[in-house]
């Protein structure tokens, strides 16, 4: 039992150090082309970035199993599945993808019930969710919360005295806003910035709000409800909000309060990775949009999927906006542009721009800002 024990987790750690391999390859021919760095969330993808933190979490998490044997003061991961978690399985279905990774799903369920659940320091939980066991299985234990929150929220989303005290900053690095704010200005978190996001013209790949607002006047649509694919902390969904558009952010949290962000500004996140089905009714939504998680990076089956589940949860005459969606120039006319036709939307708008940081411009990448409505009717015969 223990050498067939160990062998497997030297498979998982070999497999989880050739992933990490791959993507810092990728990283660092993209940081040689520049002598200065440029901002993280432009040369990289922020679904990469975080890719890399949880394959580096699983590694660290791995190489303790293997060299640290069971101690009385370090819990070792279970190998027997915990009895919450059988126990649960007999009530209600556990996603398959799950059971791919047992180290992670058994120390997910390990914990005491009806007491505190155990803090989530080693991102277990999104490093299950990424790699599909999603929705993760209930559990029978308190979330912890944090120790001071206030009596009154700002109303304004944009406020720039969010208090941070509502968060429980215990799983992250940063301890605050403002250390958030120094790693990068454009993580989201300054809503000194994010106040102007959505709001001005400064290139054709730019759809400014109140030009999204006059294009669905202009052809008689309504914009009630909205879905913000990979909205990061939720800003198009306070912008929105002024316009009396209620828009659901999915977001994963990448090693930052991203969803607790949304939250703080009086908005609804959702936190689901870009491979889930969304949890929502088919034809009730007026509009969805997909920033820049959307990319390359995803695979094209994938992406395929994506956009049909989409045109799913579009209404008639409603909104699909690709929001800077960015690929190599010839992929654009080879394998997402046909994609997209397939379709069968009207181009509202469509935009293209060179990438001009150092991965577009040794890639040959070009960005693609597209506003889609879907026919209407469409119905099987």
């Amino acid at each position: 039992m223990g050498f067939t024990l160990g062998m497997g987790l030297n498979l998982l750690l070999l497999l989880a150090m050739v992933a990490t391999n791959i993507l810092s390859l990728y990283h660092l021919s993209s940081s040689l082309q520049s002598p200065t760095p440029a901002p993280t969330s432009q040369q990289v993808p922020s679904h990469l970035l975080h890719q890399l933190n949880t394959i580096r979490a699983t590694i660290n998490h791995l190489t303790r199993l293997h060299s640290s044997p069971p101690s009385s003061t370090t819990p070792a991961t279970p190998t027997t599945p915990p009895s919450d978690l059988l126990l649960l399985s007999h009530l209600s279905p556990i996603p398959s993808s799950c059971h791919h990774y047992p180290h992670l799903l058994y120390t997910y369920m390990n914990y005491t019930p009806y007491s505190l659940c155990p803090p989530d320091t080693d991102n277990i939980a999104e490093s299950l969710i990424l790699r599909g066991c999603h929705p993760l299985p209930r559990r029978r234990c308190f979330s912890s919360t944090p120790h001071k929150f206030p009596s009154s929220l700002p109303s304004n989303p944009f406020a720039l005295n969010l208090p941070s005290s509502t968060i429980n900053w215990e799983k992250y690095s940063c301890k605050n806003f403002d250390c958030l704010n120094k790693l990068n200005t454009y993580l989201g978190f300054d809503n000194k910035i994010e106040s102007t996001r959505f709001t001005g013209y400064k290139s054709e790949l730019d759809l400014p709000i109140s030009q999204l607002i006059q294009i669905s006047k202009t052809h008689n649509a309504i914009l009630r409800l909205a879905i913000d694919v990979g909205g990061g902390t939720g800003t198009f969904a306070a912008h929105m909000k002024g316009y009396n558009v209620t828009v659901i952010t999915t977001s994963m949290n990448l090693g930052a309060p991203y969803n607790e962000m949304i939250s703080l500004r009086g908005l609804i996140p959702l936190h689901i990775p870009l491979q889930q089905r969304f949890p929502i009714f088919d034809g009730v939504v007026d509009l969805v949009r997909c920033g820049r998680a959307v990319n390359r990076w995803i695979p094209v089956t994938v992406m395929e999927f994506l956009f049909y589940d989409v045109d799913r949860v579009l209404r008639g005459g409603g909104y699909f906006w690709l929001d800077r969606f960015f690929s190599k120039g010839s992929d654009l006319e080879k394998v997402y542009g046909p994609l997209i036709q397939k379709l069968g939307y009207k181009k509202v708008k469509w935009a293209t721009a060179n990438k001009t940081d150092s991965s577009g411009l040794k890639n040959g990448e070009v960005y693609l800002t597209a506003l889609l409505q879907k026919p209407m009717p469409r119905s099987s015969k």
